[in-house]
């Protein structure tokens, strides 16, 4: 995983042959394909293994402030920006948005979701966190893409706790469309 990461970073796409790959690892090509499929899954796991590793526990460290839990993960985005870039641009972009959607939707916890929403039906939560979780991922994905350099987690962590806080005390709100139902 860690090879991975370090070969990606370094030569800035996931266009990587398998037996690099391999070798950065010091394991064979038959243990890739076997224990992985194919390069973007192998990819795609290291990326989902160093965000478990490195990002969770901070980000999910309840006792921090929000502000706290944003500053962790947008310094880790920053840091390792090279990596993040390539996968979110790459070949894997697609089930690389989906992981990191999957890791951090088990951050919003449906009793967070119901207390700063109030009372929701189960799949009104499930949306409303998908939401969430896809919103903060498309935010974060064009920071660490298109941001001029060198990126700014403090930028960052504030962008995300005003769409956030906007979004707990119902500021954002929606135009009516032709056909939309009356509640």
């Amino acid at each position: 995983m860690a090879a991975a990461v370090r070969l990606v970073s370094e030569r800035g796409t996931t266009a990587l042959p398998v037996t690099d790959l391999a070798e950065a690892a010091d394991v064979s090509r038959q243990l890739v394909y076997l224990q992985f499929g194919d390069r973007d899954s192998l990819l795609v796991a290291a990326a989902a293994d160093l965000v478990e590793r490195e990002l969770l526990p901070d980000a999910g460290d309840i006792a921090a402030s929000r502000r706290a839990r944003m500053l962790a993960m947008a310094r880790h985005f920053a840091r390792y920006r090279p990596f993040y870039r390539a996968m979110l641009t790459g070949s894997c972009a697609f089930p690389m948005t989906r992981a990191l959607n999957r890791l951090f939707g088990s951050l919003v916890t449906m009793e967070g979701l119901r207390e700063v929403f109030g009372d929701l039906d189960e799949a009104t939560a499930q949306d409303l966190a998908a939401l969430v979780t896809g919103g903060t991922g498309a935010i974060v994905n064009d920071w660490v893409i298109d941001a001029d350099g060198p990126l700014d987690p403090e930028e960052l962590a504030d962008r995300l706790l005003r769409v956030s806080t906007a979004l707990a005390h119902g500021r954002l709100t929606l135009a009516p469309t032709p056909g939309d139902r009356p509640r």
